[in-house]
């Protein structure tokens, strides 16, 4: 049941085998449906999650109750509110399954224990943060300077192979841009690549 994670970690640092079972020992396995939410609003987050199989969104309701997707995450990805989660408050992010998953779970007060045992854990999930800081800084930046097609350009880029698992709405959603745009671009795109 671990062994995707362990590739996954096995990325960034190695473990010993002793360090390994104490991490796995404070994990939780989690097996969601298709609609099922793992987060809602207003939810304590204590738990930030691997995916295993499977593939979530992260998304905002809005005052006119207008959903705006901020992350999707498939296999070999984290997810959760991490502002509730690093902060200690309740989440503002809802997260459900887009298609049946499973995810490993850490809660956050296990993961300080763990890294005050385990220095090299503390450096790989430092690692994990910076890497997620530099994307969704990127993200910004890239909804106020690129046009429609390179920000979906990127996109495919960044979740490659999410086309056909996904509905138009939720890329739309996530663009930024109505669902007829996206069909739009895709038609350019096609005519520009032949």
């Amino acid at each position: 049941m671990y062994s995707e994670i362990e590739q996954h970690i096995a990325k960034h640092i190695q473990l010993t085998q002793k360090e390994w079972d104490r991490f796995t020992s404070l994990l939780i396995y989690k097996k969601l449906r298709k609609k099922q939410y793992l987060i809602q609003e207003g939810d304590d987050v204590q738990y930030e999650y691997y995916v295993i199989k499977g593939c979530l969104k992260a998304y905002h309701i809005d005052k006119d109750e207008n959903e705006h997707i901020v992350q999707f995450a498939v296999e070999d990805w984290w997810i959760s509110d991490f502002k509730a989660f690093f902060k200690e408050e309740k989440a503002r992010l809802t997260i459900d399954c887009i298609e049946n998953t499973e995810l490993i779970g850490i809660k956050k007060s296990d993961l300080e224990i763990l890294f005050l045992e385990i220095p090299n854990l503390e450096r790989f999930f430092r690692i994990k943060l910076t890497n997620a800081f530099v994307a969704f800084q990127d993200r910004i930046l890239s909804a106020l300077e690129k046009t429609s097609a390179e920000r979906y350009l990127e996109f495919l880029s960044t979740y490659p192979n999410i086309e056909q698992r996904i509905s138009n709405y939720h890329i739309a959603n996530y663009l930024g841009i109505k669902p007829e745009s996206l069909s739009r671009l895709r038609r350019q795109i096609l005519n520009i690549g032949q």
